[in-house]
């Protein structure tokens, strides 16, 4: 892996840069000297199986958790969490929605402005916006207990979004939601990316959210950092066709770069096989011999 597979903005301005960011638990090394960028603007996947890193990572990007070593710098500024001008950067969804429920939509954003200081008619606006955004509008005075699975995620996203954050940081955002909720999610995000003029950067073990959201994709597994890149970039290093060769008691994959170089690799086998395009779950096999479990 190049570091510049890694640390590459897309030519964006940087907005986020991490420098040897490591950080234990006793015996057990959760980050390990990690070296990232992440561009203004982008929407950025942190990929990898539950364990990896992903959430530790998040939690010391977002002041939650000090590093053992290294540097978070947002801006080319080192980051220091008791700065509040920085901490009005981010917005920060965690993976377990932390609502209330006794209060009602509104009023969990409410007290959310108050934490950040706003006040008056500037946060009531404010907080219709973002209901709005969210379609809760209709659900601004239901208790957040009472509001479904995917209305409750929205709910504290449009929480974290209530203050303007240049970054909006989402751990594991769609797990727990069904599949037509979290296709419904990933526009959401996209829209928030999009029309908030918003840097996003979700963690994931789903293959195929970061594939489908993600302009940059960073792989991590078991502390360290894998390879990162554009979804097409990653699929691309490993060959863009793979051959699914069915044996006894496997599956075979071999890759190709050209989908007559697989055809052609088909006609010599005499068993079973499969020609697909590559997807980042044959990066991932591929880079660290597992599958990352859902």
């Amino acid at each position: 892996m190049s570091c510049a597979e890694v640390t590459s903005c897309n030519e964006r301005p940087c907005e986020i840069e991490v420098v040897g960011l490591s950080r234990s638990f006793g015996k057990t090394v959760a980050v390990d000297r990690i070296d990232f960028r992440v561009g203004r603007g982008e929407l950025f996947a942190f990929l990898g199986p539950n364990g990896a890193g992903k959430t530790t990572t998040i939690n010391m990007l977002t002041g939650l958790l000090k590093p053992d070593n290294g540097k978070v710098l947002y801006h080319g500024e080192l980051f220091d969490p008791k700065r509040l001008t920085v901490k009005q950067l981010i917005g920060v969804v965690p993976q377990h929605n932390n609502l209330d429920p006794e209060l009602t939509a509104a009023e969990n954003l409410l007290i959310h402005g108050r934490l950040f200081g706003m006040r008056g008619k500037q946060l009531q606006e404010r907080i219709a916006t973002c209901l709005n955004f969210a379609d809760l509008t209709a659900k601004r005075d239901i208790q957040a207990g009472k509001l479904s699975g995917g209305m409750k995620r929205k709910l504290v996203i449009a929480r974290a979004l209530l203050h303007h954050p240049e970054v909006l940081f989402l751990d594991e955002p769609t797990v727990g939601l069904d599949p037509h909720s979290r296709r419904k999610m990933w526009a959401f995000l996209r829209r928030i990316n999009q029309e908030q003029n918003c840097t996003v950067f979700l963690t994931t073990h789903y293959i195929e959210e970061a594939d489908t959201l993600a302009d940059r994709v960073l792989i991590i597994d078991q502390a360290k950092l894998v390879t990162g890149g554009t979804p097409e970039q990653l699929k691309a290093a490993v060959g863009n066709y793979v051959l699914d060769i069915y044996n006894e008691e496997e599956i075979q994959n071999e890759f190709f770069q050209t989908r007559p170089a697989a055809l052609q690799r088909l006609e010599q086998l005499d068993t079973s096989v499969r020609i697909r395009e590559t997807t980042l779950e044959d990066v991932f096999l591929k880079l660290t011999g597992k599958r990352i479990e859902p």
